[in-house]
């Protein structure tokens, strides 16, 4: 298994979230950031309230768990809806998961996603 964090523009969202669902991705979790790095969208920087310290952009983490034979899909349909061509379109990191306990019951592994 795999977990997927896609940090990607916040205008991009909701393409990137339908092109998911609509490839067989159903479950994911999203967050609001604030991020800086080399790839900050200079036009759409602020002075963050959180961390007033920094220039900081606002940016989505996206994250999913899938098995490792989807790794490749994921990867294509986020980056083919979440681009603009332009710096700041983010990033996608691909990490191992050891395994996965639901709560509600006793399954794990591949048959808890």
């Amino acid at each position: 298994m795999k977990l997927i964090k896609a940090f990607i523009r916040q205008r991009k969202m909701e393409e990137v979230f339908r092109a998911l669902k609509s490839n067989g991705f159903c479950c994911m979790t999203m967050a609001e950031c604030e991020g800086t790095g080399h790839y900050s969208d200079h036009e759409k920087d602020h002075i963050s309230t959180k961390y007033p310290y920094t220039d900081a952009y606002r940016v989505i983490k996206l994250e999913v768990l899938i098995p490792d034979s989807k790794v490749n899909e994921i990867i294509s349909v986020i980056r083919d809806n979440a681009r603009t061509g332009y710096r700041g379109d983010g990033m996608i990191i691909v990490s191992p998961v050891d395994n996965v306990y639901k709560v509600k019951n006793e399954s794990q592994g591949i048959e808890a996603l």
